[in-house]
């Protein structure tokens, strides 16, 4: 088997060219837009279904180096911390706890599911944990490091199949996100307050605003300045709690901080041009993400994993269908929250961001939602998750 490896620089390219294939399909297939499916989830998962094929028949495998996705995972998240102001903060300080709260439920029912199908069927039932929280509102990052943690307790598979579910849960929260918002917004024929609703997709697409080059040099220059600052808060919080928080967390508390100092000196705050590179950062991100998805993992998931997930997608669907959307409000930010919850809940709060951001782009801004999710996507419920994981864990040995 020939093996291909991408350099990062190869790699952003692809992420590109995969970026514009997505938003083509996006306009040629019809129930892609209808369902609001992110251009880069199109284009990343055709090529993981390409790569898939290739590695199945034996002809080649491809690689490619990370370090750019990383990177812009951490601006993106930076961006959205820069959206975060004490008057907002105090609007949707409700919005937060509330999702929080339910966040926290999930939490243990994904774990009960977990554990209680995967003993039922005769497997370990601490591999239930890895069908649960560790890979679904954990992600990848915590599925890595807790796979590790129980390989060395014993618990033979744990790391692969713990990768295999985190992969499950990314693809399967990015389908299911922008559908389950697009139907509520049609069944009770939601309209965003912030925005007409007859405003078309490609509007929004297109939708300009007036700059300079001083104002985008000033969003760049704070953008960099809290990535730095925020890498050394992140490490500072980790040494703290002892929890090893996403790469982001920093960054997004420093951008927060920063926006505020720049808005109590009364000074001109370049929201526009910051939201743009974010814009930009997600598409990059997300592509290369779903592109490096190893999806032949999933083929190798025994039964009882496979049963797990499977109950899993039910689970967050009926939840969010019927609890989330009925809590945060039953109106329109409820079902962009709708969206976003079913991202960070299967898989990763970038997830959720690209679900409501497909969903935003159609129909209309959220911000709400684009501040609770990923303030408790991101920050508040791995806290939780980490408690509750090796509460279980403990429990269960």
């Amino acid at each position: 088997m020939a093996e291909i490896s991408l350099n990062m620089y190869h790699a952003v390219a692809l992420a590109a060219v995969l970026f514009w294939l997505g938003s083509v399909l996006c306009k040629k297939v019809p129930v892609f837009n209808r369902y609001c499916i992110p251009a880069p989830l199109v284009g990343g998962v055709c090529f993981a279904a390409v790569n898939t094929i290739l590695y199945a028949s034996n002809v080649a495998f491809i690689s490619f180096d990370d370090t750019l996705q990383t990177v812009f995972m951490n601006i993106f998240f930076t961006t959205v911390g820069f959206t975060v102001s004490l008057p907002q903060l105090k609007k949707g300080g409700k919005s937060v706890a509330l999702c929080l709260v339910l966040a926290i439920a999930i939490t243990f029912a994904q774990n009960i599911v977990g554990v209680g199908i995967v003993g039922a069927l005769g497997a370990d039932p601490r591999l239930g944990l890895c069908a649960g929280s560790i890979a679904l509102i954990g992600g990848p990052g915590t599925a890595a490091a807790y796979g590790q943690v129980m390989d060395e307790m014993g618990i033979t598979g744990a790391s692969v199949a713990g990768l295999a579910c985190a992969t499950f849960g990314l693809v399967s929260g990015s389908i299911m996100g922008g559908p389950t918002a697009a139907r509520r917004i049609r069944k009770h024929n939601l309209i965003c307050p912030n925005k007409a609703a007859n405003v078309s997709a490609e509007e929004l697409e297109n939708e300009s605003f007036t700059t300079t080059n001083g104002r985008f040099v000033k969003g760049f220059m704070l953008l960099m300045l809290a990535l730095g600052i925020g890498s050394f808060v992140g490490a500072v919080l980790t040494d703290i709690t002892g929890i090893t928080f996403p790469s982001y967390i920093g960054a997004m508390i420093t951008a927060a901080v920063v926006r505020n100092v720049v808005d109590a000196i009364h000074s001109e705050f370049p929201a526009d041009e910051i939201d743009t590179v974010g814009n930009m950062s997600l598409s990059l991100f997300l592509a290369m993400a779903l592109a490096g998805l190893q999806l032949w993992l999933l083929v190798d998931l025994a039964v009882p994993l496979i049963t797990a997930l499977a109950a899993q997608v039910i689970l967050m669907l009926i939840f969010v269908y019927f609890v989330v959307f009925h809590v945060m409000g039953r109106d329109y930010d409820a079902a962009v929250m709708s969206a976003g919850f079913i991202g960070f809940a299967m898989g990763a709060t970038s997830n959720a961001m690209a679900n409501m951001q497909a969903v935003t782009r159609q129909h209309g801004p959220s911000p709400v939602a684009y501040f609770a999710i990923p303030m408790v996507g991101s920050l508040f419920i791995d806290f939780i998750n980490a408690l509750v994981i090796t509460g279980m864990l403990d429990y269960l040995s």
